[in-house]
């Protein structure tokens, strides 16, 4: 494949390299994680790590400051007191670590903030005419400019696949650009690729290239709103073009596979994959994130029976 030279801001053009992708040797080295004993300790650490990386989200039509305010409480406190009380009486756990941050759209920001007062959450909103993309770009950058105004610490935004699968990547990078500009070095910029519309290995390492030059400080797999979301496979192309563009610039950028993991046991074969690919670095927050809000729920659940040999029933857990 030939290069693809891209224009940068300030005038000069960078070449990007099409790297071909081996679907048959990426598929049976994701599956290869699922296939990883761990022993009941670092399970334990696992699942705490997990829910520290978790975003939680609503993303609704039917959204509402009362909604809002639900999640911000789970995020402060995913599990009920008196429920902790309970399992502490049986062994001696650490305290169930807050969640990394809630993701709404802007014009719920400013519930966000009031709910989240006093805490170490990131409130992140969707941006760029989630989740198509497909608004002039105008309408786009004002949708950036209000999120943070509003006070977001995190913008995800949602690059034109349109755009990019008709070959104008151009177009893509050069908003990406500027959204980053818009955030500045405060607020973290997330760029969603939608992967399942993307379709191929190949079009997904490009993007996520494109994504990391244009100045994403995450590449997220997608919005949720499609089949499919998050895969093993295509996070795994993901995380080996962070390796690569880290080796060959030096900057670290974040990971964030959303939409599709809803068990434990998922999270933990991720987060094998994360350490072996890229290295303990990544295993925290700042640097790997779930976009997996049903997921939590089925963190505690094994948490609660790591601690006391049963499995607590889900409704013992909110389902917010």
């Amino acid at each position: 494949m030939g290069d693809i030279h891209l224009r940068l801001p300030a005038g000069p053009r960078i070449a990007f390299s099409r790297i071909p992708i081996d679907m048959v040797g990426v598929n049976e080295r994701a599956d290869s994680f699922t296939k990883r004993s761990i022993k009941n300790e670092s399970k334990l650490g696992a699942l705490y790590t997990a829910v520290s990386m978790l975003d939680l989200t609503t993303l609704e039509g039917m959204d509402t400051p009362g909604k809002v305010r639900q999640l911000c409480s789970k995020a402060r406190n995913p599990v009920p007191a008196m429920l902790f009380h309970e399992l502490n009486e049986k062994k001696t756990l650490p305290p169930i670590p807050q969640v990394a941050a809630v993701c709404v759209y802007p014009s719920l920001v400013p519930y966000a903030k009031e709910y989240l007062a006093g805490t170490n959450i990131k409130i992140a909103a969707v941006s760029t005419s989630f989740p198509s993309g497909q608004a002039p770009e105008e309408v786009k950058m004002l949708d950036v400019k209000r999120a943070v105004q509003l006070g977001a610490d995190e913008i995800d935004m949602v690059i034109d696949r349109g755009a990019f699968l008709s070959g104008n990547y151009q177009k893509v990078f050069d908003e990406i650009v500027k959204v980053k500009d818009i955030c500045g070095e405060r607020v973290h910029l997330k760029v969603i690729l939608e992967t399942g519309e993307l379709k191929t290995y190949d079009h997904v390492r490009f993007a996520s290239d494109l994504a990391m030059e244009a100045g994403a400080d995450f590449i997220k797999t997608s919005t949720g709103k499609v089949t499919p979301a998050a895969t093993m496979p295509v996070t795994l192309v993901m995380l080996q073009a962070i390796a690569d563009y880290q080796d060959r610039t030096g900057r670290m950028v974040g990971m964030k596979p959303a939409g599709g993991i809803r068990t434990a046991k998922q999270a933990v074969h991720y987060l094998c994959m994360v350490n072996e690919t890229l290295g303990r670095d990544w295993l925290t927050a700042d640097w790997f994130r779930f976009g997996a809000s049903v997921l939590l729920n089925d963190l505690l659940r094994q948490i609660f029976k790591q601690a006391t040999g049963r499995y607590y029933y889900e409704k013992a857990f909110s389902t917010d």
